[in-house]
């Protein structure tokens, strides 16, 4: 059956994946995306958008949630490396340098290994900001998408017979 009655591509594949493939993308971050993460997340956190508060901090303005950095990292996944259809395993994020309001940030995603027996691809992927400095490092495990089969109506009928 598909979704709203039109199949979606998947990603690549385990066959299709490779060590070296690369994902990179640049993004200016807005403030009414900064705005719309915080009310869906009801995060009220002063250092993200109070400019009182984090003027009095060591960061002297307020900062990206970090959170929101990681979902452009998952989203990276999830659409393009290896794309449609994966899930991630697990993650290591470190966020080296703060990313602040209106930073322009630029990721690139590796494919670093494939272990095709545990259907496993391990991504490293880093974030820098306009300077050129890391502000995110990152490695993933991820499952890869699995062949789509399309499925006939029959199929399984008589299996009991």
């Amino acid at each position: 059956m598909y979704l709203f009655s039109k199949r979606k591509k998947i990603g690549k594949t385990m066959k299709e994946i490779q060590p070296g493939n690369m994902y990179s993308r640049e993004h200016q971050i807005t403030d009414k995306e900064i705005l719309l993460y915080l009310g869906f997340s009801d995060d009220a956190n002063p250092a993200y958008i109070q400019h009182d508060y984090a003027s009095r901090t060591p960061y002297k303005r307020p900062m990206v949630p970090q959170l929101m950095l990681t979902g452009f990292l998952t989203t990276a996944v999830s659409m393009h490396l290896p794309g449609p259809g994966s899930v991630i395993k697990e993650q290591t994020i470190r966020f080296e340098k703060p990313v602040y309001h209106y930073s322009k940030v630029r990721m690139e995603m590796q494919v670093t290994a494939v272990d095709r027996e545990k259907e496993e691809v391990t991504l490293e992927a880093e974030m820098t900001d306009e300077l050129g400095d890391r502000v995110v490092t990152a490695q993933l495990v991820v499952y890869p998408p699995y062949p789509w089969k399309p499925v006939t109506q029959d199929e399984g009928t008589f299996e009991n017979f």
